[in-house]
This record gives C-alpha cells, structure tokens and sequence, in this order.
C-alpha cells in the first residue's frame, strides 16, 4: 500500500512539474528566430471524460500537435506551429464546440446542446 502511494505522489509530482514548465517552454527556434513550436496552457471549462476528448480533440483539429486536458485543474496544455494557430484561435474553437476559455464564451445555444455530463458550472 505505502509503494502504491509512493508511486501516485511522485506520478501527481512528475505530471505537476512537467504542466509548470511547459507553459512558457518554447521548444525550438529557426534560424531567424521563430518559433517552430510553442507549448502553452490556458483555462477551458469542462466536465466529464466526453469534454476532455471533445476538448483534445478540438484543439488538433484547429492545429494543435498535442493537447492534454486536466479535469481537475481545468487546464489545457497544448502544443502547436505559431506560424499555423495559435492561443486565441485555438480559443475560439474551443468556444464554438461548446467549451469556455479564458478569453471566450461558448453561445448558450451550443453549450446548452451538449450532453447532460458536459454541462460544467459557467463563469459570470
């Protein structure tokens, strides 16, 4: 029992300190500069395992090269090329499937269409 808690606590630790440092890690530069990925995290709204794969799932289609969203925290972290989305697209996508950003709102109409699970308390 007491390996079976060693193991969640440091995999709780590991997942904790990968999530800190990967939202400001840019991974690569060109030679002029650019960015050629960029790993950042933001807030969506959700509230089952339906959200998290509508959620992951929507921000890949839009671009993103990975994406992983935390229930509890409410934290996305996704990975893409600046130079084809970004943050506020990314956003705006997010919006439209039904799930609220940092930055947008999802309409009422698309929220209210969502499954019954996925109805999340809404920010004012």
């Amino acid at each position: 029992m007491k390996s079976i808690r060693l193991f969640i606590s440091v995999l709780a630790l590991s997942l904790f300190t990968v999530t800190v440092s990967a939202q400001a890690h840019d991974h690569a530069k060109t030679a002029t500069g650019q960015d050629t990925v960029k790993t950042e995290s933001f807030k969506v709204w959700g509230a089952c395992g339906m959200c998290k794969t509508r959620i992951e799932n929507t921000v890949k289609a839009g671009g993103a090269t990975a994406a992983l969203w935390d229930s509890k925290t409410q934290l996305l972290t996704v990975t893409y090329d600046p130079a084809k989305t970004g943050k506020e697209a990314l956003s705006k996508k997010l919006a439209a499937a039904g799930h609220d950003t940092e930055k947008f709102k999802a309409p009422d109409e698309v929220y209210n269409a969502l499954p019954g699970c996925c109805h999340y308390e809404r920010q004012k």
